[in-house]
């Protein structure tokens, strides 16, 4: 008897490794389809994303200090035109502050945050999407293999007791939860690594804002 089990799950284990990645996905029934439109939105909006932080993280070194050296110098339009031509929340931002130049500091600070904020909302658009699949993702798998174990038990009790069966019923029913975790592991680190790259650009801002702010408090020579 021992060696019958013995035999049988050989047969299976050696069946299954027979079978390619593919084959055994497509094993996994209707509820994969949920989880290939979930990995592929996962895919879309992680790539998405690292273009436009990368696009609004990228800074020239010189802009700062052309900007101080306009303000200190009095040509204020030079550096609204420089502000306003430059793409990024940074600029954004600068540009705020000067035209609210001639105002007290609270209120071109406020002005500033207020860009701010629109920018870091900006940058974070869709995040929550990843944050999403993360959590449905896993779910959805453990659903296909629960539907999967439903079907697999009530086929023994119509057609008896088969450990081949069983055994090969169950691997396939665990696909679905495999894929899932898979799905929802790699949009929990996309999501984590674009928050991460967002947290350092909202640093620059601030960097640049307290600058810019410590200019216009300088005493005039």
């Amino acid at each position: 008897m021992l060696y019958y089990i013995l035999q049988v799950s050989a047969d299976a284990v050696e069946s299954a490794a027979k079978i390619s990645m593919i084959d055994l996905l497509q094993k996994g029934g209707w509820i994969m389809y949920p989880l290939y439109i979930l990995f592929a939105a996962t895919i879309y909006v992680f790539f998405e994303r690292v273009i436009a932080i990368r696009k609004a993280s990228k800074i020239e070194t010189s802009f700062m200090n052309i900007i101080k050296d306009n303000i200190v110098s009095g040509n204020i339009a030079a550096a609204k035109n420089l502000a306003k031509n430059t793409d990024n929340p940074v600029a954004k931002m600068i540009n705020k502050g000067i035209q609210r130049i001639g105002k007290p500091i609270d209120a071109i600070e406020r002005s500033m945050e207020n860009v701010g904020k629109l920018e870091m909302y900006k940058m974070e658009k869709n995040l929550s999407v990843l944050s999403l699949i993360a959590g449905i993702a896993p779910m959805f798998g453990f659903l296909g293999t629960i539907v999967g174990m439903i079907q697999l038990f009530y086929n023994i009790n119509n057609s008896g007791f088969e450990l081949n069966t069983i055994a090969g019923g169950i691997y396939v029913k665990m696909i679905t939860s495999g894929t899932g975790l898979i799905v929802g592991l790699i949009a929990y680190i996309a999501h984590n690594y674009l928050s991460t790259q967002i947290e350092k650009t909202a640093y620059k801002m601030e960097a640049a804002s307290s600058e810019f702010l410590d200019v216009l408090q300088e005493p005039t020579k």
